[in-house]
């Protein structure tokens, strides 16, 4: 039986681990061949490669900023050179900052919107060109729960990932003509290193909000990516997929 992304081609942002780490092995164990680019999380993407090599899964690596044109440019041509196509790009890199409003520097601001909300210009910008060429493409964007229903200390946060939708909608209306699909899914409480390091207090509070009554895991966000990014889902676009345990309804 073949498998869903037989020979696709694909580009992850921020995927050294967590949710991307997930999405990567995710497209790849369906026959997808898959770059991703990381920051500075050395150890991280060498437990990542050690995965895709365990499995003799095909992929490329890059060491770059998502806010670096340049970095961005560069990246999207090697993978084109290497497998001439793009056919999925997910943006998921992202950062927070968290500090109430009043004590949030302009750098805590210009930081959070350039990763989160900046970088998926940028690649999105680059890949698109290719997409419309091949009258074919998905794009899947990781938004967040803070983007619909807010969080506190989290205005550049819930800002950013809030842009993600409306440029999800916006993208999807334009492109939908080449035959390309943009959706974007929400994100709510999902078992990270950041939610691991939350005190035990404050992550049952965050559970006692989930219908579900549990955390959800990475790999759950990699099969609704999965979904949007496969035939399975050929006649989807512009949606938001909420994935937050019922937080978010």
């Amino acid at each position: 039986m073949e498998k869903l992304l037989h020979n696709k081609v694909a580009i992850v942002t921020g995927a050294s681990r967590g949710i991307g780490r997930a999405i990567v092995l995710k497209l790849c164990s369906e026959g997808a061949k898959v770059a991703f680019n990381y920051s500075s999380d050395e150890r991280s993407v060498a437990e990542t490669i050690k995965l895709l090599e365990e499995q003799k899964y095909e992929y490329l690596v890059f060491k770059g900023s998502v806010t670096d044109i340049n970095f961005v440019k560069s990246m999207v041509e090697e993978v084109k050179k290497k497998w001439q196509a793009i056919d999925i790009l997910v943006n998921n890199a992202g950062i927070i900052k968290d500090k109430p409003l009043l004590m949030m520097s302009e750098n805590d601001w210009d930081e959070v919107i350039s990763v989160n909300l900046k970088g998926t210009f940028y690649f999105t910008k680059n890949v698109i060109s290719t997409m419309i060429a091949q009258k074919n493409g998905t794009i899947v964007n990781i938004s967040s729960l803070s983007g619909v229903f807010g969080r506190e200390a989290q205005t550049n946060y819930g800002a950013a990932k809030a842009g993600l939708l409306g440029f999800t909608k916006c993208l999807a209306r334009e492109v939908g003509r080449y035959n390309i699909r943009v959706n974007a899914v929400v994100v709510g409480l999902i078992d990270t290193r950041m939610t691991k390091q939350l005190p035990r207090e404050i992550k049952e509070n965050l559970i006692n909000l989930i219908p579900l009554g549990r955390i959800g895991q990475p790999e759950e966000v990699a099969n609704t990516v999965l979904f949007l990014v496969s035939d399975l889902s050929s006649y989807i676009t512009g949606a938001i997929i909420n994935l937050t345990g019922g937080q978010y309804m």
